[in-house]
């Protein structure tokens, strides 16, 4: 293995404060706050964020040619700084959003690739702006400006099992299926430390999950997509994260609803089924259209502490565990595990037929709001311990209950248990629901070939077949390669 090194080194200064914020309730919709012991005492980050003028650009790399890189990594240990690099020229398909055609900077065979202070301005379609291919493969990018602008391009993109390690990044992207955190087929790690991270493109969550993701004490914003979108046994985490969401445009009708986190599988191919996993561990969300959360065609277990949500849609609820386009039609519905610690919860919950949720709250956490009032539909379950609370905005069905005698506020409505209305102020002990099995055929919503179609997926092109790693993948040309 070769190291290089391109560029002069470049120090860029960010000032980050912190200051501790407390958040009255919203006049346009339902806040989510945290109790005395809980959220109120989160930190919010407030930084100061990178612009083009921040980076020192002394040398430009550029090239216009469909399906090639401006940089190309292969196998060697490479560093650049002080750099500009432009990308136009535009690729289609697989081997675009699988292996890494047509990226600006491409790693792969193993390389370790590190940038820092550069800017990155990619134009064309299926033009990703960093992507780390393959495992063994680490991308670590710190300090640097990117934007795209062009359809189904990334910010910062990973697939096959890569690893991208990135800190204090300004990612914007305005195309859509453009993710400012992307993953695809093979997945990987993805580990993100400050910064900024915007999205305006249709299908273009800040986070597009088919990987592992940890983001922590950065500011997201998405103005026409979800904030976040996990697909199939893949997670992510927020770790005091400022994000703002507003899913107002789809780009298929496979789903009803709006909402600011999904979790779902689509059957593409492009995730492994199981299990996924979303936790916000402090930090702020600011919903402004639709639900909170809507979970579909997959298994999931949900952890949320001390994180403060805002719900400014008054017509939108917390937690929607439904069907929808995607699976087999009757075995395609979200299996939810929620677990609450010194979380406030506020707004109501749906889930249906085909659907089953454990709601676990434990340490103050308090919820405020109504399970499936429209009737019985889903197996539910309720857990309050450790001085949780529930307070009742309407009548409500589940099938089980543990709480203790002084839990629950039926605020002038009724609890059924089972089918058995809950007298307030009794103690009652139940057991969990068991999760409904959800079918790995090929569904009404997942043919493969549709890959791209399904609302809210980055990425097009895929021919399903079972998800994982994809097959190794030769390197791609350049106009710059550190092997040279």
């Amino acid at each position: 293995m070769t190291t290089k090194t391109f560029g002069k080194s470049v120090a860029v200064t960010l000032a980050l404060a912190m200051s501790v914020a407390m958040y009255g309730c919203s006049q346009s919709g339902t806040e989510t706050t945290a109790t005395t012991s809980a959220a109120s005492s989160a930190q919010t980050a407030e930084a100061t964020y990178l612009t083009k003028d921040d980076i020192t650009v002394g040398e430009t790399k550029e090239n216009s040619a469909d399906g090639e890189h401006a940089i190309t990594a292969d196998g060697e240990t490479a560093s650049y700084s002080d750099l500009a690099v432009k990308k136009t020229g535009n690729a289609s398909g697989d081997e675009a959003d699988f292996y890494g055609e047509n990226a600006a900077i491409f790693a792969t065979n193993k390389a370790t690739l590190d940038l820092k202070g550069i800017l990155v301005e990619t134009a064309g379609e299926h033009a990703n702006a960093v992507f780390s291919y393959g495992e063994g493969t680490t991308v670590n990018v710190s300090d640097s400006v990117i934007e795209t602008t062009g359809n189904c391009s990334g910010g910062i993109m990973t697939t096959g099992g890569g690893t991208m390690n990135a800190t204090n990044l300004t990612i914007h992207t305005t195309g859509n299926s453009s993710a400012a955190i992307r993953s695809d087929r093979g997945g990987g790690t993805v580990t993100v430390n400050k910064g900024s991270y915007t999205t305006d493109g249709v299908g273009s969550p800040v986070i597009y999950s088919t990987a592992d993701i940890t983001v922590s004490d950065a500011k997201m914003e998405s103005t026409a997509s979800q904030g976040v979108v996990v697909e199939g046994k893949n997670s992510v985490t927020l770790n005091n994260v400022d994000l703002t969401a507003s899913n107002t445009q789809k780009n298929s009708d496979k789903s009803d609803y709006y909402q600011a986190f999904m979790i779902y599988q689509s059957m593409s191919g492009d995730a492994d089924e199981g299990t996924s996993s979303f936790a916000m561990n402090g930090g702020k969300l600011t919903n402004k259209n639709g639900d909170i959360f809507f979970v579909n065609n997959t298994t999931t277990t949900i952890d949320l502490s001390k994180a403060t949500i805002v719900n400014q849609d008054d017509s939108g609820i917390f937690l929607r565990a439904a069907a929808a386009g995607w699976g087999n039609e009757g075995s395609n519905g979200g299996q939810v595990t929620l677990n609450a610690s010194e979380q406030a919860i506020d707004g109501d919950m749906i889930v249906d037929s085909v659907s089953t949720l454990n709601l676990l709250m434990s340490r103050n956490s308090t919820f405020t709001g109504a399970i499936n009032k429209d009737g019985a539909s889903g197996d539910v379950y309720v857990e309050l311990k450790d001085d949780a609370t529930w307070k009742l905005t309407g009548d409500s069905y589940i099938t089980s209950l543990t709480c203790d005698a002084n839990s629950i506020d039926l605020n002038g409505h009724k609890l059924y248990v089972n089918g058995k209305e809950y007298s307030e102020g009794t103690a009652s002990t139940g057991e969990k629901v068991t999760a409904k099995a959800t079918t790995s055929s090929k569904g009404k919503g997942g043919s493969g070939s549709e890959h791209g179609t399904p609302p809210e997926k980055p990425g097009e092109g895929g021919q399903g077949g079972k998800g994982g790693t994809p097959p190794a993948k030769p390197g791609n040309k350049s106009s710059d390669s550190a092997a040279a």
